[in-house]
């Protein structure tokens, strides 16, 4: 090995500093020669603007891609996944095809949503063709929880806007943070008749070619209060909202296990009610999502590494180590002209959920044995040629 890696990050994590020490990598400071920056998304920003115009050298690797919040925003995301779609459309791509009510057969995995105050009439349209649906508004660039509500009434937006002084509603020509509003599903899947939501890490090496892997220790949370749709609840964020920053404060709240089950322990759920073939397709469906938003964004999103349980520890402790594994093989110093596909052995918990090369490799394939007239093999695509891509293309 040519050198010991050189770390500096200015988050004090344990997670990340654990994993740093134990592979003996030398800790620096900002201002001195680094291969390895674990950034906070205020440095990313920092760094990498306009201003600066600062580039990596061939050695050196941070853990965002700078234009991150391109997919963590929620109005850039909504608006990237949309312009994704009728680009899709303009290509005739038989992923962009709609049903007979107009719907996307494949992309139609994000609810209803608009930009207030931008799309303000748009929204009152929509709203006005079905009153009695609820809407969830959230500000596009804050998290856990912060700033969001429900509504199922036009005159809720009205009030909010003229009592809020600091709203964006109000205050968008002056450059503050506006809000995205979407049709809420108030029909969920429900566990022990409470909410819940996934956790899911994925780890991006590369956008072009768009090379990423999902982890398989990813973990789900659960509101501490049974759900309801009706209306007498909706701000009741305790049965709407499982971020664990609002529900630790719920009088339910266990902090042993935070209200949360593994990943594997949900699909043993699901197995036992709903069978394992409708299991594995909708985690094939969830790995869809993942690779088409990834597409529709060339993007890096920002996981917490903060542990509320000791389960939460080992489970990012883990996640770090098999993340520095890829990105830095033998723990050697950085080097862009890697080949970017480790072994099997050193994928640890990670596993391929999408490789651009080898899909197109594989479809250049069937077009060569198509031409000569023979059959597709197994790596071939199922049903018709407008058909989804099988799963094996992007795991």
């Amino acid at each position: 090995m040519a050198g010991k890696v050189k770390w500096v990050t200015d988050i004090e994590k344990s997670v990340l500093i654990n994993n740093f020490e134990k592979r003996e990598w030398v800790p620096v400071t900002e201002s001195e020669d680094w291969n390895f920056y674990w950034m906070s998304i205020q440095t990313i920003r920092n760094v990498f603007s306009v201003d600066t115009g600062y580039r990596l050298s061939d050695e050196q690797l941070v853990n965002h891609f700078p234009n991150h919040y391109e997919l963590t925003r929620k109005d850039l995301m909504i608006k990237n996944i949309k312009r994704y779609r009728k680009e899709l459309e303009k290509e005739g791509s038989p992923l962009a095809e709609k049903d007979e009510n107009g719907k996307y057969v494949y992309l139609d995995f994000v609810p209803v949503t608009f930009m207030l105050p931008a799309d303000y009439n748009l929204f009152v349209e929509e709203f006005r063709k079905n009153p009695s649906s609820t809407w969830i508004m959230k500000p596009c660039g804050k998290a856990q929880g912060k700033g969001i509500f429900l509504i199922n009434k036009l005159s809720q937006i009205k009030k909010w806007s003229r009592d809020s002084r600091t709203s964006t509603f109000v205050a968008a020509s002056s450059g503050k943070e506006a809000y995205v509003i979407s049709l809420y599903i108030d029909n969920p899947l429900l566990i022990g008749g409470k909410k819940f939501d996934l956790r899911l890490y994925v780890l991006v090496t590369t956008y072009r070619p768009l090379k990423c892997y999902m982890y398989k220790l990813g973990f789900c949370r659960f509101c501490t209060v049974k759900y309801t749709p009706s209306t007498s609840e909706l701000d009741n964020m305790f049965v709407h909202l499982t971020n664990v920053a609002i529900q630790k404060h719920g009088d339910d709240y266990n902090h042993v296990h935070g209200g949360k089950w593994t990943v594997s322990n949900l699909r043993l759920y699901l197995e036992s009610t709903r069978g394992k073939e409708v299991t594995n397709r909708l985690f094939d469906q969830i790995h869809w999502i993942v690779v088409q938003s990834l597409k529709a964004v060339a993007v890096n999103a920002s996981p917490s590494l903060t542990s509320s349980t000791a389960n939460d520890r080992i489970l990012k402790y883990s996640l770090i180590n098999d993340t520095l594994n890829i990105v830095t093989p033998n723990g050697e110093i950085p080097d862009c002209r890697w080949n970017r596909s480790p072994p099997r052995e050193a994928l640890g918990n990670y596993q391929v959920l999408y490789d651009e090369e080898q899909a197109q490799s594989e479809s250049a394939e069937r077009d060569l044995r198509s031409r000569s007239g023979q059959l597709l093999g197994s790596k071939g695509t199922k049903g018709s040629a407008g058909a989804r891509p099988a799963a094996a293309t992007w795991k």
